[in-house]
């Protein structure tokens, strides 16, 4: 093999002649932002999961700092949250000078575990924002019954669905979503919120924009605002991208079962596979991620398998223990046990819609190679 011309990449989005077209006709018609795609894309996004409404922005980072101040979060609050997930979780709590207060994870869907956040709400906490975390659906309706306001990190979670048939983002929270290029769907770079209140979306609309209402003047802007709009471009490569979503659902999907078939044939001790579907909740495939078993070096199980042509990734590190967060607010280890086990384990493997059962084949073989210690070939 040669690792320069065989490589298995990490992600691979799906491209095609629909997408190149649906570009073209923007940057042919000369109006690339704040043109017609961006409605149709937020109202086809909507309908897709049953939501009200939707807001295109950005980012999803962009879009959960606009949904937390939606949400009414600002200095001084607290907002329970995951310590599992990608920092931009936590670090959006923080723009509004609120404090992410975390709870630690169930260690079978790896979402936030709704009795410790039960155990977390103190008289400060103004929302609560459960991650979705690699497209599993959290416990939004155990969490619901405190009565706080919910935001809802389904930046992973597109395809999600709970027990009760409601797409991930449809519940009526604000639910951000974002489209970088290994999520379902990709815009490039951006994000989607979706809402079941009429008012947020004018205020994030707004905020969105520099803080300008519809009916007001290029220069004119009565609030606060950010520049997090999304472009014509983006969003039409995302309305491309939307019409083919569920085959790239459904090979997401058949890409997940080949790994587990192929991980059953040859069992691995102590390896840990991404959680079945259950109790009615439906996954929304983003990442094959498997935690490794505990006498192993991550780390160097990753460098091993770069050697043989297969890229792989730490999927995710404990936020809490990031040099940021521990200089902050004095956290340390043993705080959150079961996110800290699952964190120093966890390698997402090679997952995309194109991927070959081949290609499934030899990361597995040689990822038990790696395991056992056998030289690279």
């Amino acid at each position: 093999m040669s690792v320069e011309t065989d490589v298995i990449p990490l992600a691979k989005p799906v491209l095609g002649r629909e997408e190149e077209d649906r570009v073209l006709e923007v940057l042919r018609s000369g109006h690339l932002s704040l043109g017609p795609r961006v409605p149709a894309f937020e109202q086809a996004f909507a309908e897709r999961l049953g939501a009200a409404h939707a807001s295109a922005v950005s980012s999803g980072t962009a879009g959960l700092h606009l949904a937390l101040r939606a949400a009414g979060v600002s200095e001084g609050d607290e907002v329970v949250t995951s310590p599992f997930s990608f920092v931009a979780s936590a670090n959006a709590i923080l723009y509004e000078r609120a404090t992410p207060v975390f709870a630690d994870i169930d260690p079978v869907t790896l979402n936030i575990d709704p009795a410790a956040a039960a155990t977390a709400i103190t008289e400060r906490t103004s929302a609560l924002l459960p991650v979705h975390i690699f497209g599993y659906p959290a416990d939004t309706p155990a969490l619901e019954r405190h009565g706080l306001p919910i935001v809802e990190d389904a930046c992973e979670a597109l395809g999600a669905s709970h027990p009760d048939g409601v797409a991930v983002g449809g519940r009526g929270h604000p639910a951000v979503f974002a489209f970088y290029a290994n999520k379902q769907i990709t815009t490039g770079e951006g994000g989607l919120i979706a809402l079941g209140d009429a008012a947020h979306k004018e205020r994030i609309d707004s905020e969105r924009n520099q803080g300008r209402a519809p009916d007001m003047g290029w220069l004119d802007h009565d609030r606060l605002g950010f520049n997090y709009r999304l472009s014509d471009i983006a969003c039409a490569l995302g309305l491309a991208q939307l019409g083919r979503l569920d085959q790239m659902l459904a090979d997401r999907a058949r890409v997940a079962a080949a790994y587990r078939t192929a991980f059953a044939a040859d069992p691995v001790e102590d390896l840990t596979l991404p959680c079945e579907d259950h109790d009615g909740n439906v996954r929304g495939w983003f990442v094959f991620v498997v935690q490794l078993p505990h006498a192993v070096d991550r780390d160097e199980t990753i460098r091993a398998l770069a050697a043989r042509g297969i890229q792989s990734k730490p999927y995710l590190p404990a936020i809490h223990l990031m040099s940021f967060y521990r200089e902050r607010f004095g956290h340390r280890e043993g705080q959150f046990p079961v996110c800290e086990d699952v964190a120093a384990r966890s390698i997402a493997l090679p997952f995309f819609p194109a991927m070959t059962e081949g290609q499934v084949a030899r990361v597995t073989q040689e990822l038990r190679g790696v395991l056992a210690g056998a030289p690279a070939a």
